[in-house]
């Protein structure tokens, strides 16, 4: 049950940002100031594509895997910038606490397979 419920925390949050990512003129500011303004549309749409990898790894569970890992990679690397450009405890705290949920994840659905 436990699985379940941050499965659809971790995959609701990353579809909404991923969304936000598209529509949102303050998340192009962002990305300029990490002076990554190229990366953007690439984050947005790994955010989507995570999303629904998670969901659909309720079906076919080597997909939550990959979600699960690649999310907690992307998310690590923003904490990486985030700590980079000295945003603060705050500011940094969101994605750290992604990757941490995102590595739960992966690590429970690994667990589930073997």
């Amino acid at each position: 049950m436990l699985l379940i419920i941050l499965t659809f925390i971790s995959s609701l949050s990353f579809l909404y940002y991923g969304v936000i990512f598209f529509l949102n003129a303050g998340m192009t500011n962002e990305f300029e100031r990490y002076g990554l303004r190229e990366f953007r549309n690439l984050v947005g749409g790994l955010q989507l594509l995570g999303g629904i990898g998670l969901l659909v790894g309720f079906v076919w569970h080597p997909i939550a895997i990959i979600s699960a890992g690649g999310l907690a990679l992307l998310m690590l690397i923003g904490f990486g910038v985030r700590i980079k450009m000295k945003d603060g405890f705050l500011l940094s705290l969101p994605s750290f606490i992604f990757f941490v949920l995102n590595g739960v994840i992966f690590l429970l659905r690994l667990l589930e397979i073997n």
